[in-house]
């Protein structure tokens, strides 16, 4: 009986600028509908925060019941297991990081990134993972691969930009992330998507877009003009590594002079012989394992700024709601504490660089 009125309040105090609004109700009072009416009349790029995976798929359900023409996604932890990097000193133990991946998470995360960046009327539904970094919106859209029907575009070009966007060649084994060429015709299985898109080349002029399905083969539409998404958040320019290289190697070279003037000799050599592999791989294959841990380098940001997360994506006008707020903010702040201390500990004893610390979870005031 209260909702027209709870609504009606709630979006006057979106109008009035109000920062902060609270909504209270018990189990089953229908606060998920009210927040849809909020959503509905305002007309703005929404997210909504959920403390666990099970209870944001079940909004995220919910939310594509209530709006089906709209881009209703889904951004959680693409891990079905992970083990972050630690070390305890107490035990001399050091814990190497572990993960298993999720195929199909890892492909609904790109998908909210590109409804972002596309459309307006986008809900999405994430977990605490939204206040973790991932690349930001501006190299991340630097980086898209554009295709129109009749424009020039050589094949061995559009082969070198999709392996800068991160895909892999595949002309066996045809699956998310890969690309594979037959002659003029290239098939691409996009990232974000069940769908695979065939471009068709007549000498060096795109003569076809189609998009279809790599399960089957059948054709499910034609386009003049396609973007094609990097593969994963992380991707940067091939030709911002070589600066990226010597940032590295001159905060090594800041931080091995502190260590040896601490008579750290243990640590500054442990730092230099796992920097310098990282750095090797970096130069050969533009990645390597841990890469996360030089995004504050990688994206040319000041020391103790924040990485660029999710509400990077959002435009300034959008909506954030927080459900169950009262098991969700607590969660949101201890990200932050949690992961401060494991990276510190990491870092004094020489296993990661100074800058690692900055590749953290948002602060929540």
């Amino acid at each position: 009986g209260d909702q027209p009125q709870a609504i009606e309040a709630l979006v006057n105090g979106v109008e009035d600028k109000h920062k902060h609004q609270v909504l209270l109700g018990i189990t089953g009072s229908g606060k998920t509908f009210a927040m849809a009416n909020v959503v509905q009349t305002l007309q703005r790029p929404t997210l909504v925060i959920a403390h666990n995976k099970t209870l944001a798929a079940q909004l995220y359900n919910e939310f594509q019941t209530f709006f089906p023409e709209n881009a209703v996604e889904y951004f959680v932890s693409y891990y079905d297991y992970y083990q972050p990097e630690a070390y305890v000193p107490s035990r001399d133990l050091y814990i190497e990081k572990d993960t298993a991946l999720n195929d199909d998470l890892d492909r609904l995360r790109l998908s909210a990134t590109r409804s972002l960046l596309e459309r307006r009327d986008v809900l999405i539904v994430a977990s605490v993972s939204c206040i973790y970094g991932i690349g930001s919106p501006e190299k991340y859209e630097k980086m898209l691969l554009i295709f129109k029907v009749g424009e020039r575009f050589s094949r061995q070009v559009i082969l070198e930009r999709l392996v800068e966007l991160l895909y892999t060649r595949n002309d066996i084994d045809f699956h998310r992330g890969t690309f594979r060429v037959r002659g003029d015709v290239i098939d691409i299985y996009l990232a974000e998507s069940e769908s695979a898109i065939r471009v068709e080349l007549f000498g060096e002029e795109i003569e076809s877009l189609v998009r279809f399905d790599p399960l089957t083969g059948k054709k499910q539409m034609s386009y003049q003009h396609f973007v094609i998404y990097p593969a994963s958040h992380y991707v940067a320019p091939a030709e911002h590594i070589p600066e990226t290289l010597s940032l590295i190697r001159e905060e090594l070279r800041e931080r091995l002079e502190d260590l040896n003037a601490q008579n750290k000799i243990l640590e500054a050599q442990r730092l230099l012989q796992r920097t310098e592999y990282d750095l090797e791989m970096i130069e050969q294959t533009g990645s390597c394992s841990g890469i996360e841990n030089y995004s504050r380098i990688i994206d040319r940001r000041a020391a103790g700024t924040p990485p660029a997360t999710l509400l990077n994506y959002f435009p300034d006008d959008s909506l954030i709601f927080v459900d169950e707020s009262h098991m969700t903010l607590p969660q949101l702040r201890a990200m932050y504490k949690g992961d401060f201390s494991r990276k510190s500990t990491l870092v004094e004893h020489g296993f990661r660089l100074p800058s690692a610390i900055d590749n953290r979870p948002l602060q929540f005031p």
